[in-house]
């Protein structure tokens, strides 16, 4: 990247950023139907603050503001290079596919953009000759895709697989021809000079504005001390959107897992680096196997007895796939651990014996003394910063640690590595406070904006809650929702979305709504996220029953969504470890975790759920929430006070009604609380 002019001072890079809002700006002048929107153009004003003052913004800009541009703006007009972190790779595609286009034109400002993804989307060249090279046996299947990606990999500019879309969200081998960091040789690759990975950071190194996902920001910052992990550029501005996914996404990264695919990985690619007769002669390489046969069964006996002793421990629920585990639960598998430890020290001496051994050679040593050494921390489980826990997902066994508290890792890796940092979302205030937020995240000073939503919630929406419904803790509430939900979806003509909590209560709406409803019924889990969401805009009255990932960075405008309903609040599940353990934590130094965390926590949830459903100023749809605890509990009024300003209603008639033009119906929240 060219030399960089100096940051524009606070008042220049605010006229500029304001200017181009105006109303005979550029942004008018280019966009049809362009309007000067109050909350947007003062979030621009506060970003080019906090860009040209080196500060930190906390910004919370409902939905409709146009926060998008609102940073976008004032981040090109800074003339610096910003990195922009979304949450999803929708957004990132939003923003450098369309957004970004339409701000180089608008602006009349040159710059150069790169979009970067997980190592993992990208094809990686060596490991993908090495894998059509072998002589494995194929099924019909994994031979149509091959070709597939064949063909492809002649012309593709990027090696993003995003770009294959004939091939399969679960194919099977990507993860044996990904560039992952675990898989990359570095410089010593053959394929180096044509690296996808390579490329893309070099295209990034040379752009004002990058822009990645929470997922890629996290695992780079892990990373960070690998020669080949580091992929993302060094900046000083940091626009961070969608902030409420940073925790989670923080907490999967900056922790340990050791799995059976990951042993089984390890011991596919010695088989296939020691193939090569380059790598020690042939008395050599038939050690090497007889050390992979090893490793390969002591991995399945100890990731076999690790699964049977998490069911012993969790009989009661034996449908939870995370179990947490401390060091006394981790003896009984301790022989195993250390066999398979054992095995994993004499492939690091294999390696080391090996003459001029090649850089794939390398590469598996290092593996395997990474895995080693991952093994024997989570063996001990006696770190207190972290939480230990099993989990079971399909075939995989995967033995984690996570670290129970991430704020101060956010702010070393992330805060204090910047000049600037803005951190916004349509979702970071409780009770009209950022001090949830600025906790789990690390924020120390900072500068807030707190935006309403430009919809008008009073003419566009109604809140529909149920007269009389049992509690969910209750056992005969997933009947009872179920028959709710069915009437609701009636008064609606389907065009629904139904966020559960639980695939339990979504097996028994699922059960119930097929037999009494004539709508389509799209279910999450029967197809690829992707396909069911494309699948729901273009069927009429669809209705898609679906869990966690559908509550947040899913966007459908118009009338095909004119209905979300949830099923219950969404407080995370007091089995789940992370959660147990961060309850601990709060209660150890004589907090309230109910109140401090828990409750926040499903307030950012249940608003996150509830934003689904207008997406645009024409926009007009129901909201649901059947929990009768927004009534019945005192923390209800919580809840209650953080729901779009909708009028309230108890009458499904209303909610019929609803969609006859001109009606005036219920009460405002406030009149329940």
């Amino acid at each position: 990247m060219p030399e960089v002019p100096a940051v524009p001072r606070v008042a220049e890079l605010a006229d500029a950023a304001v200017a181009a809002f105006a109303a005979d700006g550029p942004l008018a002048r280019a966009l049809e139907g362009f309007e000067p929107r109050g909350g947007q153009i003062e979030m621009a004003e506060s970003v080019a603050a906090a860009l040209a003052g080196r500060s930190v913004l906390l910004a919370e800009a409902g939905t409709g503001t146009g926060k998008t541009l609102a940073y976008l703006v004032p981040a090109i007009l800074s003339r610096q290079r910003v990195l922009v972190s979304t949450g999803t790779k929708n957004l990132q595609e939003q923003i450098f596919f369309k957004d970004l286009p339409l701000l180089r034109e608008a602006l009349g400002v040159p710059f150069k953009a790169t979009c970067m993804k997980g190592r993992g989307n990208y094809l990686c060249l060596h490991r993908f000759d090495a894998f059509r090279e072998s002589p494995a046996i194929r099924s019909l299947d994994e031979t149509l895709n091959l070709r597939i990606l064949e063909r492809w990999a002649e012309h593709t500019e990027t090696g993003d697989r995003a770009e294959v879309e004939d091939l399969p969200e679960d194919l099977p081998f990507w993860t044996e021809i990904a560039a992952t960091t675990e898989n990359c040789i570095g410089a010593e690759c053959p394929r180096y000079g044509d690296c996808f990975v390579v490329r893309m950071r070099q295209q990034a190194a040379e752009s004002d504005v990058v822009i990645v996902n929470h997922h890629l920001l996290c695992a780079d910052a892990a990373v960070r001390q690998s020669t080949f992990g580091e992929v993302i550029p060094r900046c000083s501005n940091a626009i961070v959107d969608e902030a409420h996914q940073l925790e989670d996404v923080a907490t999967q990264y900056f922790g340990l897992s050791v799995s059976n695919y990951r042993l089984d990985d390890l011991v596919r690619d010695v088989e296939r680096a020691f193939a090569v007769p380059a790598n020690g002669d042939a008395e050599h390489r038939n050690q090497v196997a007889t050390t992979a046969r090893r490793i390969r069964e002591h991995s399945r006996q100890f990731f076999s007895a690790l699964h049977m002793v998490r069911f012993e421990w969790t009989t009661a629920k034996a449908a939870e796939s995370k179990a947490r585990v401390k060091a006394k639960d981790l003896a009984r598998v301790a022989e195993d651990g250390a066999a398979l430890i054992s095995a994993l020290e004499s492939l690091q001496a294999d390696v080391a014996l090996t003459k001029d051994a090649t850089e794939d050679v390398q590469a598996v040593g290092r593996r395997a003394t990474e895995i080693k050494d991952d093994l024997r921390f989570l063996l001990k489980a006696n770190d207190p910063g972290f939480v230990f826990f099993l989990e079971t997902r399909g075939r995989g066994v995967f033995l984690r640690a996570s670290p129970i508290d991430v704020s101060s890792t956010i702010r070393q890796l992330l805060l204090d590595r910047m000049d600037a940092t803005v951190l916004t979302s349509a979702t970071l205030t409780v009770d009209g406070s950022f001090d949830y937020v600025r906790g789990r995240l690390g924020v120390g000073r900072a500068t807030e904006l707190k935006l309403d939503s430009e919809f008008d919630y009073q003419r566009q929406s109604i809140l529909y809650l149920p007269k009389r419904i049992p509690d969910p803790r209750q056992t005969d509430f997933a009947a009872a929702a179920a028959r709710e939900i069915v009437s609701i979806l009636k008064a609606t003509s389907g065009r629904a979305f139904v966020l559960f909590t639980s695939y339990a209560n979504l097996r028994e709406v699922h059960r119930l709504a097929s037999m009494e409803l004539e709508y389509p019924i799209l279910v999450q889990g029967t197809a690829p996220r992707s396909a069911l969401l494309r699948d729901f805009k273009t069927t009429p009255n669809a209705v898609l029953l679906a869990t966690s990932s559908f509550w947040q960075g899913v966007d459908v405008v118009g009338d095909a969504l004119s209905c979300v309903i949830i099923d219950k609040l969404p407080f995370a599940s007091p089995g789940d470890p992370i959660t147990a353990a961060r309850v601990e934590a709060i209660t150890a130094r004589g907090g309230s975790p109910f109140g401090e965390y828990q409750i926040p926590l499903a307030i950012l949830t249940l608003k996150q759920g509830l934003g689904r459903l207008l997406r645009h100023r024409q926009d007009r749809g129901v909201l649901a929430v059947l929990d009768p605890r927004l009534k019945t509990m005192a923390y209800g009024r919580r809840f209650l006070a953080s729901l779009p300003p909708a009028p309230v209603t108890s009458e499904l008639s209303d909610v019929v009604r609803f969609f006859a033009p001109g009606a005036s119906l219920g009460a405002s929240p406030d009149a329940l609380a």
